[in-house]
């Protein structure tokens, strides 16, 4: 499915992801290098951008200051989903929306709670999402693979494709 339809690209982005509760967060370092690392996703909002907290005085944050490009990486082997998206990211000093998307969890790492002065959430503005879903099990795939090898046929996934978020 590939879609310019904003509005049914966001609904199948969140359909994607929402079992996925980490992704690979890339940015650019100084280097010129991509650098990835796990980073939990708070939230994915009704406009299709991603939300995440972190420490503004990270290196992540250093490197968006250079090249606000990032990548990110969904994966759910146990689903057979694989989500990869563009975007730009903004770093977010907004209390409310720190409030809102809050989860006690974080304390593991904001000792210091909401009120953590490093405290700060990064908006990553959805531009693309490339995305593969087999739509069935590992034994589900692993037959269809099968029956493709037999039937001298070429394995292809049930559903992938391009979104325009």
């Amino acid at each position: 499915m590939d879609t310019n339809n904003k509005e049914e690209a966001i609904k199948k982005f969140k359909e994607l992801v929402k079992d996925v509760n980490v992704c690979m967060f890339t940015t650019i370092d100084d280097h010129d290098q991509l650098y990835s690392r796990p980073m939990s996703t708070a939230d994915i909002d009704a406009d299709g951008n991603a939300w995440f907290f972190t420490n503004e005085f990270s290196e992540k944050i250093h490197e968006v200051s250079k090249d606000n490009t990032v990548y990110l990486i969904y994966s759910h082997p146990g689903k057979n989903v694989y989500v990869s998206v563009k975007g730009s990211c903004t770093v977010i000093l907004d209390k409310k929306k720190i409030d809102e998307l809050w989860d006690p969890l974080l304390k593991a790492w904001f000792p210091g709670g909401k009120e953590d002065t490093k405290l700060c959430l990064v908006k990553v503005n959805t531009q693309e999402a490339n995305y593969w879903n087999s739509n069935s099990g590992s034994m589900g795939v692993y037959f269809k693979m099968l029956k493709a090898i037999a039937n001298r046929e070429k394995y292809t996934e049930e559903d992938m494709g391009k979104l325009k978020l």
